[in-house]
């Protein structure tokens, strides 16, 4: 396994049955897991309460899982939803969620149809530098996506922070005309 990681999207915004970060990882001979440090309703950051037309309370729900490689920390990622699609589901559960919560949105009728990606790099945080094993001038990129259903309404927010130094990100687009 090289130190480097390319991912592409797609795999983790389609529902299906897999386990897509582990399949990933083996594919490339590594070992992906992760561990959900914490589920249920929070205050979402007034940027992702924007994306996702919440009120003026922020009430959400999310879910923090640490993503690993090899046992390593190479990702944290927060992925929020309203609490009118998530409350009383498995999102608001800390247990695995068979398919992941994309399979479970679609079941509940929010399939994802729309998908927006920003990238952006900034300095990590503390708990960031301590995870991570950075330094403090090592920059950390964060991916926020935000996945909305077929009725344009916004069902997921993703935060993902990972390490600069070892993250690759790779987009494909195919044009129609």
């Amino acid at each position: 396994m090289t130190s480097g990681w390319t991912s592409t999207s797609v795999p983790y915004i389609t529902p299906g049955s897999k386990d897509v970060w582990a399949e990933e990882a083996a594919a490339r001979g590594g070992k992906g897991s992760q561990r959900i440090a914490y589920a249920g309703e929070t205050v979402a950051p007034a940027d992702i309460a924007h994306l996702l037309g919440l009120g003026d309370d922020g009430a959400a729900i999310v879910r923090r899982r640490v993503i690993y490689l090899d046992e390593r920390p190479i990702e944290l990622t927060d992925s929020y939803y309203p609490p009118a699609i998530a409350a009383g589901t498995a999102l608001a559960t800390p247990a695995k969620i068979r398919g992941g919560a994309v399979t479970l949105l679609a079941e509940l009728g929010h399939a994802g149809a729309h998908v927006q990606e920003e990238v952006t790099a900034r300095p990590p945080t503390p708990e960031e530098r301590d995870l991570f094993a950075l330094t403090e001038t090592e920059p950390v990129l964060t991916l926020t996506r935000l996945i909305r259903d077929d009725a344009d309404r916004p069902v997921q927010a993703d935060v993902m922070v990972t390490p600069a130094r070892s993250t690759r990100l790779r987009y494909e687009l195919k044009v129609t005309q």
